[in-house]
């Protein structure tokens, strides 16, 4: 598959203190889905913001469909662990909030942020405020204003950490079922194990600070995927030891446990 995204020797320095990453080599095509996960501290989010061009490498280049980053990419979309609804916004406008200053006519821009809302179950809650919603639905409308602009490339970091093991499933479901369809490329930051192989194509392990490619693995299940039946599985179990195995000692050395270990 052809590279869309490319980190080629690329280490980052806060300031003159701390080594956040260092040497970090990665090819990641168009539509895939990788997972990037290791203790705290690692690099992570920083990988994440300079695929983003918010951050610049210190060392090496981190490149996009063949040109190096050095600005926010076009038709891009990110999603933090905090869903960063505008308060004064209803569900819809928060949407709508994604196409302003884009190439989108602005009439278009309610057709378009009420159609995303229903796909992640919200028809009907469209003039909603988000102190009016629940945790689960205001990260539903965080997804509709990642995807409303049908983004070719999506940045995760955490999405769905705030939320209960129930809603998570549901969420996971509903975000596969959109991103298959949408055909972007994804890259998130996870520290649940178990999220990393439900919904990844590919598990890369980061090594404790300095945050370093310690593995990269793929996921060998089928698409598309029943999230909750799965992880009964054995090819899920198999899956699940082999990452935990190559996990373990960078996470011990980070001091930090990730979620659902065994």
């Amino acid at each position: 598959m052809t590279s869309q995204i490319n980190f080629s020797g690329v280490s980052h320095r806060y300031g003159k203190g701390v080594l956040a990453t260092e040497d970090v080599n990665l090819d990641i095509a168009a539509g895939e889905f990788v997972a990037l996960i290791g203790p705290s501290g690692c690099g992570k989010t920083t990988l994440l913001n300079m695929v983003a061009g918010l951050v610049s490498p210190s060392d090496g280049a981190v490149s996009l469909n063949g040109e190096i980053v050095s600005k926010v990419p076009e038709n891009l979309g990110y999603m933090m662990a905090r869903d960063a609804l505008l308060p004064w916004r209803t569900a819809l406008g928060n949407v709508e909030f994604s196409l302003e200053g884009t190439s989108i006519s602005r009439k278009e821009h309610a057709d378009r942020a009420r159609t995303v809302l229903g796909q992640v179950g919200l028809g009907g809650f469209e003039g909603h405020y988000p102190a009016q919603l629940s945790q689960g639905m205001r990260q539903r409308v965080a997804i509709a204003r990642t995807l409303v602009t049908s983004p070719s490339l999506i940045l995760m970091d955490e999405p769905f950490a705030a939320l209960d093991a129930q809603t998570r499933v549901l969420i996971h479901e509903e975000f596969l079922n959109l991103w298959e369809q949408a055909q972007a490329t994804v890259i998130m930051v996870t520290h649940d194990l178990t999220e990393a192989i439900l919904l990844a194509d590919r598990v890369v392990i980061m090594s404790a600070r300095p945050g370093r490619i310690k593995d990269d693995i793929r996921v060998p299940l089928s698409r598309p995927r029943d999230v909750e039946a799965m992880q009964t599985s054995p090819e899920f179990q198999e899956i699940y030891s082999q990452l935990w195995g190559s996990l373990r000692e960078e996470f011990h050395a980070g001091a930090l446990i990730p979620e659902g270990a065994k």
